[in-house]
């Protein structure tokens, strides 16, 4: 049995049964006091919450109006088939260097590259000498059917993910992993200390194509999201405590995780059974937050017969343990547009990292296909079903994935709760909040008003300290007029 940050007790049989997309073992016997000290309280589902009567509403990312924001233009992005797009890749803004980054695919299943930004929006590709004249980071040369699913430095780009890690030795601060495009074979792993100069590949066991990877780091552990056929496109799990040699599993350690459902629908003008197509997690705030990239299909056939993508979309989903999910709104946050000419009208896909935080907006890069009919029918490696890939962006709400609603005053009472060494309590609202403190026995201890729209507002307690709660269980209510999205105890710095 395993404690985690928030209190709640994982059992070390937790693998044994797939996640639930309708409840988690958290939410159905919670902490008898939960933890807050870790990050923002975000109120996407029961677990903070043992009475209320608002209503939760979800809410869809926006895209940006200039999108896409990278497209096929160089000539290693337009050869064979243009794409330029992580596929899961990863974005990130990096807090040390203060500057956003990009892995991405250049070229339809061709080569990783490289590129930087200052604002997020307008991206460089810059010099990078390894590949003369280009942003290229990992070398590939063609097809080599000697080395296919075989060799470390077959590094043939379909499935890609780079985290950046922060907690261990600064030459291993990035970690890669790479899967060639094809059927059941490994994948490849290795480290870097400046996201270009990769070292120490090794293969994993076999898995299929797009799978991927992630860090939860209140656990502490490196995961594979691994594509598997057990419900249809599905995924299965694998953890383990260290990167490099983890990479390497018996049978026995991967388990069977997460699939859709029968709550997913399928589109009635395409009448194909949802399917889960690929998972990227990332740590947010509290939360593990999730993007479940749900495959509503044509198959790649029929796609490939009338050279436009798949139609996959991103649902956003959400755990307090990092394994057991919940998807409390089965609608997708970010929508392929389905329109002939647009650039994403299919083939949406999410990245690694998630979501980068734009000081009150979250900003979810994603990728998107546009397709081309005028490669229908060809080789599926040329085909209009994977052309013109590109990167744009979808903005919300900071911690706006769901929002507790009312217009008339409703309430809402949290379970128990602690902290240990904070100062402040803030809120994210919009509206009229009231918030009070209450003791074990409901005793009003101090009380705030909040009036306006803020994603970060430091209450004020009249003659109250909230150090002094530090350690010592209590209940907060919320009276709103308006929306809530989250709470967080929090010291001077914020």
């Amino acid at each position: 049995m395993e404690q985690l940050y928030n209190g709640i007790l994982l059992p070390d049989n937790f693998t044994d049964q797939p996640s639930n997309a309708d409840t988690a073992p958290y939410l159905e016997n919670p902490p008898e006091v939960i933890d807050v000290s870790i990050g923002r309280q975000l109120f996407v589902d029961s677990f903070l919450t043992a009475e209320s009567s608002l209503t939760p509403v979800f809410h869809k990312a926006k895209k940006y109006e200039g999108n896409p924001v990278l497209k096929a233009e160089t000539p290693w992005e337009i050869a064979q088939s243009p794409v330029a797009c992580p596929k899961s890749g990863g974005v990130w803004f990096d807090e040390k260097e203060h500057i956003f980054k990009m892995w991405y695919e250049a070229g339809w299943l061709r080569q990783m590259a490289y590129a930087v930004s200052d604002d997020g929006i307008h991206w460089e590709r810059p010099d990078l000498h390894e590949v003369e004249g280009t942003n290229l980071i990992l070398p590939y040369d063609g097809y080599r059917e000697d080395l296919f699913f075989r060799d470390t430095s077959y590094l043939r780009t379909d499935s890609t993910t780079v985290f950046i890690d922060d907690t261990c030795d600064p030459s291993e601060r990035y970690k890669l992993y790479l899967r060639n495009p094809g059927g059941g074979s490994p994948g490849i792993v290795a480290v870097s200390g400046d996201g270009i100069h990769f070292r120490d590949f090794r293969l994993t066991t076999e898995v299929f194509d797009r799978s991927t990877m992630f860090n939860n780091p209140f656990r502490k552990k490196w995961v594979y999201s691994i594509r598997d056929m057990w419900h249809g496109r599905s995924r299965t799990y694998r953890e383990c405590d260290d990167y490099l040699a983890g990479a390497l599993w018996e049978p026995s350690e991967a388990h069977h995780w997460l699939a859709c459902d029968d709550r997913d629908e399928p589109e009635p003008y395409i009448g194909f059974a949802p399917q889960l197509y690929n998972v990227d997690c990332v740590g947010y705030e509290s939360i593990m937050l999730g993007m479940f990239q749900i495959m509503y299909g044509p198959e790649n056939n029929i796609c490939e017969a009338a050279g436009v993508p798949k139609i996959t979309e991103l649902q956003p989903m959400f755990s307090r343990d990092g394994y057991h999910f919940v998807r409390p709104f089965r609608e997708s946050i970010i929508q392929a547009s389905r329109t002939k000419g647009s650039w994403d009208r299919g083939y949406v896909q999410s990245v690694g990292g998630v979501t980068v935080i734009h000081g009150d907006e979250l900003w979810i890069y994603y990728a998107g296909f546009g397709g081309d009919e005028a490669y229908k029918g060809q080789a599926w490696y040329t085909n209009g079903i994977y052309r013109n890939g590109a990167t744009g962006i979808a903005r919300i709400r900071r911690d706006g994935f769901v929002s507790q609603d009312s217009k008339d005053g409703g309430m809402l009472l949290t379970r128990p709760v602690c902290f240990t060494g904070k100062t402040e309590l803030h809120l994210n609202a919009v509206g009229k909040v009231t918030t009070e403190i209450l003791d074990m026995n409901g005793a009003v201890l101090a009380k705030a008003d909040f009036c306006g729209d803020s994603t970060d507002a430091a209450l004020v307690f009249d003659d109250f300290n909230i150090a002094g709660l530090d350690g010592i269980p209590h209940r907060l209510r919320f009276t709103v007029n308006g929306s809530l999205y989250s709470c967080a105890y929090t010291d001077a710095k914020g």
